[in-house]
């Protein structure tokens, strides 16, 4: 077995594929294609992006992507032209998705809080409806509450104080 380019570039002349297709298939420019082929990988982009350029010619050739990546990576590695950049930029994007992965996680949690507290509300909000039917039907339920008139004076009394703290937090506000 030959250098990891060599072998790429035998792969592709075997099944009889130019270069000009490769590039019309994945849009890697001839360049990449080339520097990928000859191990020139400092004229790669670098990064996570020379991954994704291995994969593409690998998938044009219909090889196994993961395993060419790998040889890929060790052939890198192996030339001297890894950089702390590109473990750093790897490091980031793997970075990128557990945070992705955070995020929904965190929504996730905070939409199952909001149906619970829904679904509580819901359940108390039919068990008053239902106390006060059967309340009514058995006759108990007007001794529970106080007759319409202090009511209305209880609900009068309570918004005036509710307008009366808007208004001093407003002119607070206002300074």
């Amino acid at each position: 077995m030959g250098s990891f380019g060599e072998d790429l570039r035998m792969e592709r002349l075997s099944r009889g594929i130019a270069l000009e297709q490769i590039t019309a298939i994945t849009k890697i420019s001839r360049h990449h294609l080339v520097a990928l082929e000859q191990e020139k990988f400092r004229l790669l982009p670098g990064g996570i992006l020379n991954k994704g350029i291995v994969r593409g010619y690998a998938g044009a050739l219909g090889l196994d992507e993961h395993d060419w990546t790998e040889r890929f990576l060790r052939a890198y590695n192996a030339s001297g032209e890894a950089t702390d950049d590109d473990r750093s930029w790897t490091t980031f994007a793997s970075n990128v998705g557990k945070a992705r992965m955070q995020r929904r996680d965190a929504i996730e949690i905070r939409l199952r809080w909001i149906g619970a507290i829904l679904l509580l509300l819901i359940v108390a909000f039919g068990g008053f409806v239902t106390l006060r039917y059967l309340g009514f039907r058995a006759g108990w339920w007007p001794t529970l509450m106080p007759p319409m008139e202090h009511a209305s004076a209880a609900v009068h009394a309570f918004l005036s104080s509710i307008h009366a703290w808007f208004a001093r937090v407003v002119s607070w506000i206002n300074g």
